[in-house]
């Protein structure tokens, strides 16, 4: 403690001693140093930055595509100077490589030799291209890894020595083992394994589809996507049926809504419906002949104008052939073969008339060709809908409920209205776009729901309100009957109360005037009386009381009703 009061004090001795410029510059320096352990923390505390892609992106609408991708991701970016985004975590950079190679958003002019790089000192060419493939596979094997669905992962890679010749130049391979975690789809989905054999292909050069085999742990080899046509039809299929149940349960909340409001949640419970659709597509490609518009219908007019006709004529031509006369072949000269085929010899020295017209018409047909492209469509849609009547409980004549022998209360059935059933029916019809063309069936019945237990309820409780009823009926006349007989007593009491003060006044008043007159007389006779203290303490309060009430008349006025009112 000692030292530092000798500190202090020769601080301010020398601080004393020192001119104003000697103050001002230590005063410098000390800012100065303020200002650097500021910036110093600053830097140290603010968080290291990975890029994702080791390479500026100069295209704003690609860069904007790539972080709005990484945003869905649930991480934050953050944009550097030269256009590099960047992470705040290592691991998250590797995952979100792997996820923009899957999905096709590296952008192009960017290698993607350039994500896996990792330059390494060493000494010889041969430690620098080991330690160069030990760290790809490495690198690789942790963007494997960063995949949904992957637990773990094993990476071989074998890149072959440069040959003399092309044709002696063997391929390079790629070999990768994943572990799936539990209840991954990995295995049958066919997009993420595409996504790992196009991330080896982007992380080797010159690695092709057939020199990747991507198997578990079990051996299945996962890239063999001809063996996955079966998984693609059954993933298929199941897309295809769920859409469909989507489109079913659309439509039957529409539906069942609807008819729930126009009569009630408890009467329409059975609302059934089903979609028959070819989700086949189809090219088809079609003629059809139509007739030829020689004047169209006048605008206007009541009655159609127009001119139509199969067809229009085009050309027409006419060819005639006439024979007459014996017909001839020629055999040539007398002794030598003719030179005639065997059918014409038959025909020689034919007689008679030939004669032949010919009228030829071209005709122009109208037509039309057609090419269609079929998507899924309906091919037939079944609604089945039941609506329950309306249940009436039956009322005596005095307009109590009719109880049946068996303890239940006696109801009566009132089905709906066919009529209201037939509209019912065009209703839905309308809502599901019924089409009779092909096929289409909508039945709306009135069928009455089971209600056995719904009733017993509600008899158990009507019975049970009823015996509450009168039970509280029951103890009300006992109450009344108690606070009439209580009444009955407290006036009683009261009168017979009332009587016995009554009394008693009387015999007082009788005293106090059998006294009074005794002393009125012994005055009057000179006899001198004594009185005894009871006497002369009530002669007292009888005073005080008569001055007090001539002193404060409405004090004694309701002390007086005080009285009676208990009374």
């Amino acid at each position: 403690m000692d030292f530092f009061q000798k500190l202090l004090e020769q601080v301010k001795s020398l601080w004393g001693k020192w001119s104003l410029v000697q103050k001002l510059v230590l005063a410098g320096i000390g800012v100065v140093l303020i200002i650097g352990i500021i910036a110093l923390v600053s830097v140290s505390s603010a968080p290291s930055l990975v890029p994702v892609i080791d390479a500026p992106i100069a295209d704003e609408d690609v860069r904007d595509r790539i972080i709005t991708r990484i945003n869905e991701e649930g991480y934050r970016t953050t944009l550097g100077a030269d256009g590099t985004i960047m992470v705040s975590d290592a691991a998250a950079a590797r995952k979100l490589r792997g996820m923009l190679i899957r999905e096709d958003l590296i952008p192009t002019g960017i290698d993607p030799w350039d994500i896996f790089d990792r330059e390494r000192w060493t000494i010889t060419d041969f430690d620098r291209n080991v330690n160069f493939l030990r760290s790809q596979t490495q690198m690789v094997r942790e963007h494997i890894k960063a995949l949904d669905g992957v637990d773990d992962a094993n990476v071989s890679i074998v890149i072959p020595k440069d040959a003399l010749f092309l044709t002696d130049q063997n391929p390079a391979t790629a070999s990768v083992i994943i572990v799936p975690t539990p209840g991954s789809d990995i295995r049958q989905n066919r997009k993420k394994i595409e996504g790992i054999q196009k991330l080896l292909k982007y992380a080797v050069e010159g690695l092709t589809d057939e020199n990747i085999a991507i198997t578990d742990q079990e051996g299945l080899i996962l890239n063999d996507f001809e063996g996955m046509a079966e998984w693609d039809d059954q993933s298929l299929i199941e897309r295809q049926q769920k859409y469909i149940l989507q489109m079913e349960t659309k439509y039957r909340a529409l539906v069942l809504s609807s008819l729930q409001q126009t009569f009630s949640l408890d009467r329409v419970r059975d609302l059934n419906i089903k979609f028959d659709m070819d989700m086949s597509k189809k090219s088809i490609s079609r003629t059809e002949n139509l007739p030829t518009v020689l004047k169209p219908r006048t605008p206007g007019l009541a009655y159609d104008d127009s001119e139509i006709v199969d067809s229009i004529k085009l050309s027409e031509s006419t060819y005639k052939t006439n024979f007459e006369g014996t017909g001839f072949n020629p055999e040539g000269p007398g002794g030598i073969e003719p030179n005639v085929m065997p059918a014409m010899r038959d025909m020689s020295n034919i007689q008679g008339k030939v004669t032949q017209d010919v009228d030829q018409v071209n005709y122009s047909v109208g037509s039309e060709i057609t090419e269609e492209e079929r998507k899924p469509r309906i091919d037939r849609v079944t609604v089945s809908v039941n609506i329950d009547g309306v249940w009436k409980s039956k009322y005596d004549e005095k307009g109590k409920l009719v109880i049946l022998p068996n303890n239940s209360i006696e109801r009566e059935y009132v089905p709906v209205d066919p009529a209201i059933l037939k509209d019912t029916q065009q209703l839905v019809q309308d809502a599901v776009g019924f089409n009779a063309a092909r096929g289409d069936s909508v039945t709306v019945r009135n069928i009455p729901f089971d209600r056995t237990k719904q009733f017993a309820d509600e008899d158990a409780a009507y019975f049970r309100q009823q015996n509450i009823q009168r039970t509280v009926f029951f103890f009300l006349v006992g109450l009344a009957v108690l606070l009439i007989a209580f009444v009955a007593f407290r006036l009683v009491s009261k009168a017979i109360e009332r009587k016995r003060l009554a009394d008693e006044e009387a015999l007082a008043r009788e005293r106090q005037a059998a006294r009074e007159r005794a002393l009125l007389e012994a005055e009057q006779e000179g006899v001198e009386v004594s009185m005894s203290v009871e006497e002369r303490k009530r002669m007292e309060l009888q005073e005080n009381v008569i001055s007090m009430a001539k002193d404060h008349p409405e004090d004694a006025a309701q002390l007086i009703r005080t009285w009676l009112l208990e009374d």
